[in-house]
């Protein structure tokens, strides 16, 4: 269970990485509707909500969702996606085979999958195709 976990955390950072990386610094201010998130945007929630997750229902440290403000450029907001990662990796790394907290893992994988989802249709919206998604 373990390999599985560290795979599919490792596989999860590796595919948010390479969708924000396919989305050239100009289109990180795009939204395709008024009504949702720019790409940016988009980006900086999943970064912050793996540490809200982690914290919530990995930790089992209860806190209020309070988002600070977006970090805007491609390049921060992947820095902090990069760091979002490593602290979730260090907690998954010291839950013990079978416990409870992997369902909060679980959670936290949906949460980034479908935002990240979110985010290829962003890339196509602009014409560009998605990274191949590989598990």
């Amino acid at each position: 269970m373990k390999a599985h976990v560290n795979k599919t955390l490792e596989n999860a950072r590796e595919y948010t990485l390479q969708v924000a990386a396919a989305m050239p610094e100009s289109g990180y201010g795009f939204k395709p509707v008024d009504e949702v998130w720019t790409f940016n945007e988009l980006l900086h929630h999943i970064g912050y909500g793996i540490y809200w997750w982690e914290e919530n229902y990995i930790r089992q440290q209860s806190s209020e969702w309070e988002p600070p403000a977006v970090i805007a450029g491609k390049q921060a907001v992947t820095h902090y996606l990069e760091k979002a990662f490593a602290y979730l990796e260090k907690s998954v790394t010291q839950l013990k085979e079978g416990s409870p907290e992997l369902e909060g893992f679980f959670a936290t994988m949906d949460h980034i999958t479908h935002h990240r989802g979110q985010a290829t249709v962003y890339l196509r919206c602009k014409g560009i195709t998605p990274p191949a998604y590989n598990y």
